[in-house]
């Protein structure tokens, strides 16, 4: 005899049973076709063929044209080297100025009133309605000896002749500042809003002064923002051209190596042996930082 209790009236349609055929795996199917999991076959095959095929051309190329001696020749030159430190540290001091502009926008974003929390939100956002390159070619306005920064310094007679602040490393800092500014604050900010603010509360509560509220609860708390947005910073600048090549003149920076291989003296071997290096650096950065990082945190102010 059946001892299963039965269900009627409303509730009977609220408890489907595996007998009517509604259980979890019919709920991950397209109706009564296919699985669900089947919608990533197109975004799938869409990474193959523009990615995964590239990329499988590009280290076979840097194996095989004309031979794996291309990264021996990457060794034993002084010039390969010593850029890719440089743009190692030009990308760890655009990280840090980032950290030092970004943090205190982002605190004041996360604690502003509505009106003025939109409006900074607004900044913030403003720079990706408009093209890195048109963004890159304003900073030549306001940074060539004839720019509107000079023409101030002259005026007011704090120098008295240009200051070169573009063709060298100081005009590649000002712009890719500006460019990734974005990407600190955004992770900064989402993880402040994570905070509970009864914490400092109840800190300030317990006789901590303001700074050591900040400095023992506030700020430990949004160190996983902190960390995301230095890794995501730190990442994109590595493999920036475009800024480097128009504000930094002469400064070479590693991405400009790769492009000047192919585009001018067409050795596509080692231009590509060149991207597989960079590609095997930013990829080991990436690992070390998501021992620390939540990879979800980089993208947590989507959700």
């Amino acid at each position: 005899m059946d001892r299963r209790p039965q269900l009627t009236g409303p509730d009977a349609t609220a408890h489907p049973t595996a007998e009517n055929g509604a259980g979890p795996s019919a709920r991950r199917r397209i109706g009564r076709g296919l699985p669900v999991s089947w919608l990533v076959l197109p975004g799938l095959a869409l990474i193959a063929v523009f990615f995964i095929v590239p990329l499988g051309i590009m280290v076979a190329r840097s194996l095989f044209d004309p031979s794996p001696l291309n990264y021996l020749h990457f060794v034993e030159s002084s010039l390969y080297p010593r850029v890719l430190f440089f743009t190692l540290w030009m990308a760890a001091l655009v990280t840090l100025l980032c950290l030092l502009v970004g943090y205190p926008f982002a605190y004041l974003m996360c604690h502003a009133g509505g009106g003025v929390g939109a409006l900074l939100a607004a900044i913030v956002l403003l720079p990706f309605w408009s093209s890195l390159f048109v963004r890159t070619y304003a900073w030549t306005i306001l940074l060539r000896d004839t720019g509107l920064i000079n023409w101030a310094l002259l005026r007011l007679g704090i120098v008295d002749q240009p200051v070169q602040l573009m063709g060298n490393s100081l005009g590649i800092l000002i712009g890719m500042t500006h460019v990734l500014l974005p990407f600190m604050v955004l992770p900064v900010v989402a993880s402040m809003r994570r905070i509970d603010r009864d914490l400092v509360l109840a800190a300030s509560g317990l006789g901590a002064l303001p700074f050591a509220a900040f400095r023992r609860v506030f700020l430990p708390l949004s160190l996983p923002g902190v960390m995301a947005g230095c890794l995501m910073v730190f990442v994109l600048a590595v493999g920036f051209y475009i800024t480097p090549a128009i504000l930094g003149g002469r400064t070479a920076f590693f991405s400009m190596l790769v492009v000047m291989q192919v585009n001018q003296l067409l050795d596509f071997g080692f231009g590509s042996t060149l991207g597989v290096i960079l590609l095997a650096i930013v990829l080991a950065i990436v690992a070390l930082g998501s021992r620390v990082v939540r990879l979800d945190d980089l993208f947590s102010t989507a959700r």
